[in-house]
């Protein structure tokens, strides 16, 4: 194993300007472990597309931390998705997490905007043609909701890297048997980019079960066990959380695994915690 992994952090924007604010402190505070990127998302149906540029801009131009954006096939067309991407790369804003986005909000299902991309591999294309982006998609050890079967899953996941992806951020789990098995079909299928998993600190269980519920992911009985009770008692339900996610990580590291990318909730304090338990110490110089 290297001596402390790789990371990467995921954010999303902030809805006024005091969230802002607070978004802004937990970036000073996670600057300093020296992650490969900030990850800015967008809401469903691409509802926040003007903030999250401005908060990529904003990280770019103040923060020591590369920002990946992202994109997604939702409510634009392709000129306007190729346009912004242009701008960026021209700006110096060279990592993209490439997605086929949620359906907008009040509709059920996903449909390809007329005029836009179809879905996330054909956007992964649209943006190398553009320029030679780091490109980041999405991989789901557990299926994706829309998919009907591993195998279409994992075809669509071949497209995606085919197209032109660095790496894959999976959705997070909870079972590092699912994550594994994910990973050995990936290399059967001949997928040979890094499968990064992604890390969900739980900041609040009965909302993981909501996000759970909507995204397909599976919460283990033992959780609901461990957890239960702890949703009004936030200094012992960090502890816990805390403990949960090191022993998951250092079973992956175990395993090979020498990145990971986290769902922060846009809180430093859990992720702070389990990077130092994982060996990693800030840099100061990186402190802004």
């Amino acid at each position: 194993m290297a001596d402390v992994p790789t990371v990467s952090f995921e954010f999303f924007p902030p809805h006024d300007e005091a969230a802002e604010e607070r978004l802004w402190a937990v970036l000073h505070k996670l600057a300093p472990l020296n992650p490969a990127f900030f990850s800015v998302t967008y809401g469903a149906g691409g509802t926040t597309r003007n903030r999250t540029e401005r908060i990529v801009s904003r990280i770019h131009n103040e923060m020591p931390v590369p920002p990946a954006a992202h994109l997604t096939c939702v409510g634009a067309t392709r000129e306007e998705v190729d346009e912004l991407a242009a701008e960026w790369w021209e700006a110096g804003i060279h990592r993209i997490v490439a997605l086929r986005g949620d359906p907008p909000k009040g509709e059920t299902a996903y449909a390809p905007h007329p005029g836009g991309y179809e879905n996330g591999a054909a956007l992964t294309a649209g943006l190398k043609d553009i320029a030679d982006f780091d490109i980041s998609v999405a991989g789901y050890p557990e299926i994706h909701p829309d998919s009907p079967d591993l195998e279409a899953d994992l075809d669509n996941l071949k497209r995606k890297v085919d197209a032109g992806a660095s790496r894959v951020l999976t959705q997070y789990f909870f079972d590092n048997e699912l994550y594994y098995r994910f990973r050995d079909r990936c290399a059967a299928a001949g997928i040979d980019v890094p499968i990064v998993p992604g890390i969900l600190p739980v900041t609040n269980f009965t909302r993981v079960v909501e996000f759970s519920e909507s995204c397909g992911a599976t919460v283990p009985g033992w959780m609901a066990e461990l957890f239960e009770g702890l949703d009004e008692d936030p200094e012992i339900r960090n502890l816990i959380a805390a403990t949960v996610a090191v022993e998951q990580c250092e079973d992956l590291r175990r395993n090979g695994v020498d990145a990971f990318h986290f769902y922060t909730l846009n809180r430093a304090g859990l992720t702070y915690a389990i990077c130092w338990r994982l060996g990693m110490r800030p840099d100061l110089s990186k402190a802004a």
